[in-house]
């Protein structure tokens, strides 16, 4: 049956298709890797996600299949590299074993890159910038932002210490955002000065960089890792991060949300659903909290919850905090790439330590039209 737009299926179908008991399916329901809701004809009768379902049946069949599991462990598939820095276990976000949703109530976007990478002189963020005099004005979105943060890396730059070079590539990802040099501030309230936001928006730009900081082993923090991979400079991996957030798919997600959110009439509903977290992307609530929502979107809110029972995610999470506070179009992009800084530059920098080419293999196959020839 369905709820909403949500495919439900009953407790015996769902053990019959996963090939399982009925308490083992029950345990995947307090691990979180299955949803669980209410009969809505009847209260005792539990209805279980049919697309939860489906993904366990499709996990268990690769891990039956070893090549199959190779072939698709870059689709969301099993690990395929190991990390210190973040980790995404029973729906929760952890920056080296720290709540990242409580980090975010405190800390800054420099804090958590001190968190994520280790070992960084914390004076290195307080000192002058030495960014170039003229830059450009501010810019917004998956386009503009990007072509201007990646002129700016691109410069020559002399060489640094770590934790200089870190503090630097912060402050070009926001000078690029804001057009000006942040100089010692820090980086949320330098953003929030110079887009002349409400003063009550600094705070939330805030959470906004440390729950955008790092993802684990998300498309753009791949892309990172293979280029540091190669003996790369860390300017020049967080260019191939910024490449990767542009797609539709990843950050540019954002601009998906914003046509939705302008005419919710818009199927299926993008940013609310992530394949991490079965009972939603926790991101998403912490950053809206106390957020001063427009009317219209706090109605859309309600309604795709009530309908699919889905939170928003960090996506929609940005783009309603931008409408909130009236901040540049492009801006939730913008955040969101200038925060995942943060978590580029610790992969970047966790990839050269291990001194490993990554270099996966290819298998060929066939071309239809030359295989029927």
């Amino acid at each position: 049956m369905r709820t909403g737009t949500l495919d439900l299926t009953s407790a015996e179908e769902a053990s019959a298709r996963l090939g399982i008991s009925r308490a083992s399916l029950y345990a995947y329901v307090s691990r979180g890797l299955i949803r669980s809701f209410s009969s809505p004809h009847d209260p005792r009768q539990r209805l279980y996600a049919v697309d939860d379902v489906e993904t366990l049946v499709e996990r268990k069949a690769r891990f039956r299949r070893p090549a199959a599991a190779a072939a698709t462990a870059l689709d969301w598939g099993l690990p395929v590299l190991e990390t210190s820095i973040t980790r995404i276990k029973d729906g929760r976000l952890f920056y080296r074993d720290r709540d990242a949703i409580a980090l975010a109530r405190t800390a800054t976007l420099e804090s958590t890159a001190r968190l994520l990478i280790g070992a960084l002189d914390e004076e290195a963020f307080r000192l002058p910038s030495g960014l170039p005099g003229a830059l450009p004005g501010p810019a917004f979105g998956p386009h503009a932002y990007v072509a201007q943060a990646i002129r700016l890396l691109s410069e020559p730059a002399r060489k640094e210490a770590r934790a200089a070079e870190v503090a630097a590539i912060l402050r070009l990802m926001a000078a690029a955002a804001s057009g000006a040099d942040p100089g010692a501030a820090p980086i949320h309230r330098h953003l929030a000065e110079a887009w002349r936001a409400p003063a009550s928006a600094a705070d939330a730009i805030r959470r906004a960089l440390v729950l955008c900081a790092d993802h684990e082993l998300s498309s753009s923090a791949f892309a990172v890792r293979v280029t540091a991979s190669t003996g790369a400079t860390l300017r020049n991996a967080v260019i191939a991060g910024l490449a990767a957030l542009s797609g539709p798919y990843h950050g540019g997600m954002t601009e998906r949300v914003r046509a939705f959110l302008d005419d919710p009439r818009i199927s299926p509903y993008p940013g609310f659903r992530h394949r991490l977290y079965p009972d939603g992307d926790p991101r998403g609530p912490a950053l809206l909290e106390n957020v001063p929502l427009l009317a219209s979107d706090a109605t859309t809110l309600r309604a795709v919850e009530g309908a699919t029972g889905e939170k928003p995610s960090i996506d929609t999470a940005l783009v309603m905090m931008e409408r909130a506070y009236g901040l540049p179009v492009g801006a939730a992009f913008t955040l969101f790439a200038v925060g995942r800084t943060a978590g580029w530059l610790a992969h970047a920098i966790e990839q050269r330590s291990q001194s490993t080419l990554i270099r996966p293999r290819a298998r060929y196959v066939v071309a239809e039209d030359q295989h029927s020839s």
